[in-house]
């Protein structure tokens, strides 16, 4: 197999690479998401929905998805959901209940531990109220693919943290007549989501920032999606909405030694790589015999693919991801480190040594009996997760992402006393007079 026909770009052996060549590893996505010719495209698209509201959304949905429908059907109907029920077939149905029951039971966990406050010195508590936020809407794509899942993991988050008003804008399927996916709206069906509105990506980011005629404004907006997508969720920012940053294109990092299972390893690093030609599927390894192995077997699963997820893998491993050699599982971490992949699994003997060292990533899985396929849709950690390095920054969707934390305190006399002496220091220092006036009344 000569060099060319490689699937498995050989980016190069970490410690040769210079710091222009290893920030064109680390610093991917970006530059399209921040494109100036796509934001301002995104930009006056997001101006039309603005000024104009349904019929902006109408315009969108005929000029990007080639699909005309009136304002009054831009909300999915109960006749829809009823068909959409129908037709799902039982085994997806329960594959769908079983997700659900998964990313509810993890974030039932998280939303168990509310308030709480304790004596911080005698006479004064301190603590939390955690309480939901108002309103949230979810974006899940569909240009790629069929992508109910997403909308698990971001609506049973959102349904288990208490949001008021939750509402969901899904593109229609590819080549309908303004179809939604019938999956999806099960999905949302058995969440108890009935604010569903079939709109194009970013348009439908917009009309849920400023709201519209159909669809109800909300104070957060999250999901994964294109460019374009991200692009309107960070432009909305601009207006006052929260997004959460960013949810791009699927990348995962793989870390192995010579004790991985090449076959499972082959399977892995195509998992996500198929998502998309804009994926990024990256190995990092400190053997070369490994890497030699994992390029014949990639090769050969590679042919297996139909298209275009055959294009999509090739390109996500041989332009954008591909090989990194290390010289130890303690450089591998480093490397995985400053990636900061949305996906990382450890495939090596010792995972646990490794773990305590990984600071930077969206999600861990550890073995290959978690393989990245699970995580996607079953385990119940979250899935949509931080990508182009955003993950030193934030974490995945979760309950969390939808509560808010309100800082409580009650004092008596005795700890304000205490406190009296550094209170009036600190606001003569910072020249307010109105504070020591209003500690020292209470002791005049």
């Amino acid at each position: 197999m000569g060099t060319k026909d490689l699937p498995v770009r050989l980016i190069g052996r970490w410690s040769d690479l210079g710091e222009d060549d290893r920030q064109a590893v680390l610093e991917r996505g970006l530059d399209e998401i921040f494109d100036p010719g796509l934001r301002s495209q995104v930009a006056k698209l997001i101006e039309d929905v603005r000024e104009n509201g349904d019929s902006a959304l109408v315009r969108a949905l005929e000029r990007f998805d080639r699909c005309h429908v009136e304002p009054g059907q831009l909300r999915v109907s109960e006749d829809e959901f009823a068909k959409a029920q129908a037709s799902v077939p039982d085994d997806l149905l329960a594959a769908l209940r079983d997700c659900i029951d998964h990313v509810r039971s993890f974030n039932e966990q998280l939303v168990s531990r509310g308030d709480w406050e304790f004596e911080s010195e005698p006479g004064l508590r301190v603590g939390e109220k955690v309480t939901p936020i108002e309103s949230a809407g979810l974006f899940v794509p569909s240009g790629k693919g069929s992508f109910p899942s997403v909308l698990v993991q971001l609506g049973t988050p959102a349904v288990v943290a208490g949001v008021g008003k939750i509402a969901v804008v899904v593109p229609p399927m590819p080549g309908s007549a303004g179809e939604v996916d019938p999956a999806v709206l099960v999905v949302a069906k058995e969440l108890g989501i009935r604010d569903v509105f079939r709109s194009n990506g970013p348009a439908g980011v917009a009309a849920l920032a400023f709201g519209t005629e159909s669809v109800p404004k909300v104070r957060k907006v999250v999901g994964p999606g294109s460019p374009a997508v991200t692009c309107a969720q960070v432009e909305v920012q601009r207006y006052g909405t929260v997004t959460t940053m960013l949810l791009g294109p699927s990348e995962s990092l793989i870390i192995a030694d010579d004790t991985a299972d090449v076959r499972l390893l082959a399977a892995d690093l195509l998992n996500e790589a198929e998502h998309g030609a804009d994926s990024y599927s990256l190995l990092v390894t400190p053997s070369e015999a490994l890497l030699e192995a994992a390029q014949v077997e990639v090769a050969k699963q590679l042919c297996l693919l139909a298209e275009p997820r055959r294009s999509y893998a090739a390109a996500a491993l041989g332009q954008n991801g591909g090989a990194i050699l290390v010289e130890d599982l303690s450089e591998a971490v480093d490397v995985a480190n400053a990636y900061a992949p949305e996906h990382m699994q450890i495939a090596v003997a010792d995972p646990d040594s490794l773990l305590e060292r990984v600071t930077h990533a969206g999600e861990v899985l550890i073995g290959q009996w978690t393989p990245f396929a699970s995580a996607n849709f079953l385990i119940g950690c979250p899935a949509s997760l931080p990508t182009s390095g955003f993950a030193k920054v934030s974490g995945g969707i979760t309950a969390e992402a939808f509560r808010k934390r309100t800082g409580v305190a009650r004092a008596d006399e005795r700890a304000l006393a205490r406190m009296r002496a550094s209170v009036t220091a600190l606001s003569r220092h910072e020249g307010f007079p109105a504070h020591e006036a209003a500690i020292e009344i209470r002791f005049s």
